[in-house]
C-alpha cells in the first residue's frame, strides 16, 4: 500500500509531493546536503517550526538556514536555553523566569539569593561551552497542562507556573529538553546545543518580573550570539568602538553637558556644549531664512483645555507635566504645534499669503520613567527644531518636496546617509478615512516623483496624519530616527483655522509638521558619537589651541590669540607650566581640531607650527595662510 503524500509549495512557487509525516530535516536533505547542514528550522504556512516537525497536510514551506535573520534568531533563542541550563548547573537554587531573543542577542531573567557580577560571566560562559561541546539533542515535548504543572511544581519553578496560567485552555503546551534541562517554551530551537558556535555574555542588570515595577526584581544576564566567530569578533569590536564613542562619557570628558539629581533627566549645557548647540541653531536659522520661514516662540505652559482641544490630552496626558494657576489646570507643552495653531489663528490670511512657514526652537517636556533615561538620547525636556507650514491643498506636494530637499541638505552637511519610512494611519487616529487616503496618497506621490526608495510602516503614523520619517546612519552604521514630515488635516479643524480663498470664502488650510534635527539634544548626542567627540572645525567649541614652547613666548601667543579671535576663530592658550609633550597630549584628549606650537622660530618667521587632530605630522605655515585655511573650513562647514 502506497504511503499517503502531501503537496508542498516552496517559496519559488515550485510544488512537490512528499510522504506524510516526513520531517523538515529530511526535506532539507532531499533538496541538498549543504541545505541539510545549514538548516536550523522551517516555516510552515508562515509558522516557525523545528527541524523535527512532521508534515501532516498540504502547505507552503520554507527551510530556515543559519545565515538568515530567522535562523540566527533561532540560534539566539537556543543560546538563551543553554545559558539557563548553565545557571542551573552552577547554581542549583536558581529560579528561572524568561529568556527571549533581542536585537543581536538574548537574555534570561533569574532569581538568585545572591547578586551576580560581571566576574561570574566568565564562569557561566565556560559552563555554556561545556554544554555546547556535549552537543545535547534539543527535543520538543508536548504535554498536558496537568503534566506541565506537576513538573514545574516538583522543580519549584514558580515563575514557570505563573506563565502556565496564561496559556489558553486547550492549547498544547510545549517543553524543550536538552540533557537534564527542561524548560517551558514555544520554540523553535536548533536540533542540538552544538549548533551554537559563537556567543558572548555581555552584562548583568536588574529587571522587574514581567516588566512591572510592582513585581520583584530579578537578575538579567545579557548575551550576544552569531552564526560565525568572525561575526562575533566584529560585533565585539563594534561594542568597544561604541563604548569609546559613548556621548555620556565624552560629554563629561569634553565638558559639554551634565546632569543633576536636582533635575533628573534634564540636561545642563556647559559653556562648550552650548557653543555646539548655538552653531547648530545658527546653521538651521541660515537655512530657514533662505527658505522663507518665520521664527516664532510659544509659551512653555498652556491651559489644559487647549490640550484637550488639540487631541494631545487623549494621546499624551500620561506623559505630561501639570500645574495649577488661579484654580485653572495648565500643562507643560509636550509639543509645539498647538501654539503655532493659535498664532496662525491670530491673523486673517488670504490664499495669496500661503504658504505660511512658521518655525520654532521650542523647548518641550515629556515624562519618562527614570529607568528609560539615557543621556541626551532619552530626556524629560528637549528642544525641537519644529516647523509648521500652513498650505492650500494645491500646495501640499510642492511644499513637501521643498522640505525634503531641506532635510537632505542638512544631513549631507553632516555626512549622514539616511533611509526613509512612510508611516500610515494608526489604530487610534483622528479624522475620516477619505482624508487619510488623500494624505497618504500625497506623501506617496512626492516620494515616487523624487525617485527615492522607502519602506511602508503600516499603522505607525501620528494620530492626526501620516508621516515620512528619516533614519540617519552614524559612523558605526547605527540607525537613528530624526527628521519627519507629517501631513495634517485634523489640527486646522480642531482649532477652527481658515484663510480667505479666491471666492472670498473661509476654507481650512492644511498643516505640514516638519522637524530636521528632531530633538536638538538627541541630535547633539548622535553627533558626539558620530564624530567620536572630534567635531569638525565649524562645530568645535575650541577650534584652535595655542601652545607656547616656553613662558617667554606667552605674550606672542596672546597677540596671536587676539588676531585669530578678531577673525571669528574660537581659540585658547595652554599657559600651564607642563612640558610641551604633555600639552600636546592634553589638546589631543580634548579633541581640538588644530594645535599651534609657537616658539622662537615661529615668532621670527611670523609663522605657526600646526598639527591637526589625529595626525602625527605637523607643518609650518604663514599666519595669514593658516587664517585663510581655517576660515574657509568654517565657512564651508567641512566635516573632514
Amino acid at each position: 500500500m502506497s504511503k499517503e503524500m502531501v503537496k508542498i509549495e516552496f517559496p519559488d512557487g515550485v510544488v512537490k509531493e512528499f510522504p506524510k509525516d516526513m520531517t523538515m530535516r529530511d526535506i532539507a536533505a532531499s533538496i541538498s546536503s549543504s541545505l541539510q547542514k545549514q538548516a536550523v528550522g522551517g516555516k510552515v504556512n508562515g509558522r516557525l517550526v523545528d527541524l523535527s516537525y512532521k508534515l501532516k497536510e498540504d502547505c507552503q514551506l520554507s527551510i530556515i538556514a543559519q545565515d538568515s535573520q530567522e535562523g540566527i534568531e533561532i540560534i539566539r533563542h537556543s543560546a538563551a536555553h543553554i545559558l539557563a541550563q548553565a545557571m542551573k548547573r552552577l547554581y542549583p537554587n536558581v529560579s528561572l523566569a524568561i529568556g527571549p531573543v533581542i536585537d543581536d542577542g538574548f537574555f534570561y531573567d533569574f532569581k538568585l539569593p545572591h547578586s551576580l557580577s560581571s566576574d561570574n560571566l566568565l564562569e557561566i560562559e565556560k559552563e555554556m561551552e561545556n554544554i555546547i561541546n556535549e552537543n545535547l539533542n534539543i527535543e520538543r515535548i508536548e504535554v498536558s497542562y496537568e503534566e506541565a504543572e506537576a513538573l514545574f511544581k516538583e522543580k519549584n519553578e514558580n515563575f514557570k507556573l505563573e506563565l502556565l496560567k496564561d496559556i489558553p485552555e486547550g492549547e498544547k503546551i510545549s517543553l524543550y529538553q536538552q540533557g537534564e534541562f527542561i524548560d517551558l517554551c514555544r520554540g523553535p530551537h536548533v536540533p542540538a546545543t552544538g549548533y551554537v558556535k559563537a556567543f558572548k555574555l555581555t552584562r548583568v542588570s536588574g529587571a522587574y518580573w514581567r516588566g512591572d515595577s510592582d513585581n520583584e526584581v530579578l537578575q538579567r544576564v545579557y548575551g550576544v550570539a552569531f552564526n560565525r566567530k568572525k561575526e562575533l569578533a566584529e560585533y565585539l569590536h563594534f561594542l568597544e568602538e561604541a563604548a569609546k564613542r559613548d556621548h555620556r562619557k565624552l560629554g563629561k570628558q569634553l565638558q559639554l553637558f551634565m546632569f543633576s539629581d536636582q533635575a533628573p533627566g534634564m540636561p545642563f549645557y556647559l559653556a562648550k556644549g552650548q557653543i555646539v548647540r548655538n552653531e547648530l541653531e545658527k546653521y538651521s536659522r541660515e537655512l530657514l531664512q533662505k527658505a522663507n520661514y518665520e521664527e516664532v516662540r510659544t509659551p512653555f505652559m498652556m491651559n489644559q483645555q487647549m490640550w484637550e482641544q488639540s487631541g494631545h490630552w487623549d494621546h499624551y496626558h500620561e506623559n505630561m507635566y501639570f500645574s495649577e494657576v488661579d484654580q485653572t489646570r495648565f500643562a507643560m507643552k509636550p509639543m509645539n504645534c498647538p501654539g503655532h495653531m493659535l498664532i496662525f489663528k491670530n491673523n486673517l490670511y488670504s490664499y495669496r499669503d500661503l504658504p505660511i512657514r512658521m518655525a520654532e526652537f521650542g523647548q518641550v517636556h515629556r515624562h519618562e520613567y527614570s529607568g528609560a533615561l539615557n543621556g541626551l538620547f532619552r530626556v524629560r525636556t528637549f528642544c525641537q527644531d519644529d516647523a509648521h507650514i500652513f498650505v492650500r491643498e494645491d500646495q501640499i506636494e510642492s511644499e513637501i518636496k521643498q522640505v525634503f530637499h531641506l532635510i537632505d541638505e542638512v544631513y549631507r552637511t553632516f555626512g549622514f546617509d539616511y533611509s526613509i519610512e512612510l508611516s500610515t494611519r494608526p489604530e487610534k487616529s483622528l479624522g475620516d478615512e477619505k482624508l487619510w487616503e488623500l494624505s497618504e496618497g500625497a506623501l506617496k506621490n512626492v516620494l515616487n516623483e523624487l525617485g527615492v526608495q522607502y519602506q511602508v510602516n503600516e499603522g505607525d503614523g501620528a494620530f492626526y496624519g501620516p508621516k515620512i520619517d528619516f533614519h540617519i546612519k552614524d559612523a558605526l552604521k547605527r540607525s537613528h530616527q530624526c527628521g519627519t514630515i507629517q501631513l495634517d488635516f485634523q489640527m486646522p479643524e480642531k482649532f477652527d483655522l481658515s484663510y480667505i480663498n479666491q471666492d472670498n470664502e473661509r476654507v481650512r488650510p492644511v498643516v505640514i509638521h516638519r522637524a530636521i534635527f528632531g530633538s536638538i539634544d538627541r541630535f547633539f548626542g548622535i553627533l558626539i558619537e558620530h564624530f567620536a567627540g572630534a567635531f569638525p572645525v565649524w562645530l568645535a567649541p575650541v577650534q584652535v589651541q595655542i601652545i607656547p614652547v616656553s613662558y617667554v613666548h606667552l605674550d606672542d601667543c596672546l597677540k596671536l590669540q587676539a588676531e585669530l579671535k578678531q577673525s571669528g576663530i574660537r581659540v585658547s592658550i595652554n599657559s600651564s607650566d607642563e612640558k610641551l609633550g604633555y600639552k600636546i597630549r592634553e589638546a589631543q584628549m580634548q579633541k581640538i581640531p588644530y594645535m599651534i606650537v609657537l616658539g622662537d622660530k615661529e615668532v621670527e618667521q611670523k609663522s605657526v607650527n600646526i598639527r591637526k587632530y589625529g595626525e602625527h605630522q605637523s607643518e609650518n605655515m604663514a599666519i595669514e595662510d593658516f587664517k585663510m585655511k581655517i576660515i574657509d573650513e568654517i565657512n564651508q562647514r567641512q566635516i573632514n
